[in-house]
């Protein structure tokens, strides 16, 4: 019986010592961490971090300091206060993606009016907006003449402004790009430009969204020359 107890005593102190050796110190230096519940593998079965859930609309803020803003050069210093305001009423808004989403949407609205596709631009302008682009396609189509663009590059986009106005945020961006064009009358003969020779445009275009809409899409909501 005492040599039983023993061993017992022995097993038990050695399963202590294995469960002490996973749970009760760090992984060494070169040693493999144990896979925890909050990651999970992803497609080459690497594990990564599950996405953190986002706070409730009405949770209270974790503290009252202002919200940080990322560390970018995508816009001017006089831009982050309202960034800051942004930020504070959305906490999903990301500079990052945002510009990201701004450069695709430049080079959509302006294929749309050089195709002169006037539905996909309503989907991407606000009423104002879309209203001084269909003038453009009247005058362009009344006067028998068809455009040929393209957009060479965008050499730079750059937040200048921002605000936060009610629930709806508005981003001015500048572009500066280069732009070849062709406008050819009714016989086919060009009345002006050239695809060989790119000419550099810029341009202010401020984008809204309210905030509290489900839609998560911004609209071009005003134009103009830089």
């Amino acid at each position: 019986m005492i040599v039983e107890i023993v061993i017992l005593a022995m097993i038990a102190a050695f399963l202590g010592l294995r469960l002490y050796s996973v749970l009760g110190r760090r992984p060494e230096q070169n040693e493999e961490p144990v896979r925890r519940r909050i990651e999970q593998p992803d497609s080459l079965g690497a594990p990564r971090p599950l996405t953190p859930r986002l706070p409730e609309a009405n949770a209270a803020p974790a503290n009252r300091l202002a919200p940080p803003v990322p560390e970018t050069r995508d816009f001017d210093a006089a831009a982050e206060p309202g960034i800051r305001a942004i930020i504070a009423a959305d906490r999903r808004f990301d500079v990052g993606l945002f510009m990201a989403g701004a450069k695709s949407a430049y080079g959509m609205v302006l294929d749309a009016f050089w195709r002169g596709n006037r539905q996909e631009l309503k989907s991407l302008c606000d009423a104002d907006v879309y209203a001084g682009f269909a003038d453009a396609l009247d005058a362009r189509d009344a006067a028998g003449e068809t455009l040929d663009a393209r957009l060479i590059r965008i050499e730079e986009a750059h937040i200048v402004s921002a605000e936060l106005v009610g629930t709806t945020a508005r981003v001015t961006v500048r572009f500066v790009a280069d732009i070849a064009t062709v406008t050819r009358n009714a016989q086919g003969q060009v009345v002006a430009g050239s695809l060989n020779d790119a000419i550099e445009s810029r341009d202010l275009w401020t984008f809204s969204r309210d905030l509290t809409s489900r839609d998560p899409d911004w609209l071009l909501d005003e134009t103009d020359e830089a």
